[in-house]
């Protein structure tokens, strides 16, 4: 899998493209992600990437020159199964979203800056729009960190126990069972004792139990 990334910060995600999980990934050659830097592709002898709306709102809005040179220049080189733009009127990123794109071979995540992005490239480049949540960043490089992070995770052979990824909060529309660890007792807390009695079935049905209590409680609309 390949994920490309156009900022125009590519230093805000350079360390976190480069640790942990998202580094063994491509370690391993599992998944390849590059950041492309926006201003490498303005035509602007001052590397601008924005202008002023027309019709005098405020802020500053992000040409169609620069982001369609660089999406031609990539484009050029492969087909991309999604090009993605980072934006809060997007459809929500979720669990079964990241578990689609993690099929994909190729996106392109485009990483949205000041008031946004000149209309028509959304009109006639971008395939899918994507939102992470109900309020508005600064930039969308976080925005691109939480979704190339929930993909690349779930790509098999990225994280060594399988069954660890496919087991989270949301993949069956549940939250996790409570987990626990040594010592079995601490401070006069103790693990539930049917984690400790090697009953597997038992245990099964005990998580299950409590996945849904969880979920009823802290996540009633999952359950809808």
């Amino acid at each position: 899998m390949r994920i490309d990334i156009i900022t125009v910060l590519p230093e805000m995600l350079d360390g976190f493209i480069n640790t942990s999980i998202l580094a063994r990934a491509q370690k391993k050659g599992l998944v390849e992600i590059h950041l492309h830097n926006l201003r490498d592709y303005t035509r602007d002898k001052h590397r601008r990437v924005d202008d002023y709306p027309y019709g005098g709102a405020a802020g500053m809005v992000m040409q169609c020159q620069p982001i369609d040179d660089c999406i031609a220049a990539l484009t050029r080189e492969r087909h991309y199964d999604e090009i993605i733009f980072t934006a809060p009127d997007g459809e929500k990123f979720d669990q079964p979203l990241a578990n689609e794109l993690s099929l994909k071979e190729n996106i392109i995540i485009l990483c949205g800056h000041y008031k946004g992005i000149d209309y028509r490239i959304r009109e006639h480049l971008i395939t899918r729009e994507i939102s992470v949540g109900d309020y508005v960043l600064t930039g969308g490089e976080l925005a691109a960190a939480v979704m190339a992070d929930a993909i690349v995770r779930i790509v098999p052979g990225v994280i060594g126990d399988e069954q660890s990824a496919l087991s989270d909060s949301f993949q069956d529309n549940l939250l996790e069972p409570p987990v626990y660890t040594r010592p079995a007792e601490y401070k006069g807390w103790r693990v539930p004792d049917i984690l400790l009695s090697g009953h597997e079935a038992k245990i099964a049905e005990w998580e299950m139990q409590q996945a849904l209590e969880r979920t009823k409680r802290l996540r009633p609309d999952l359950l809808d």
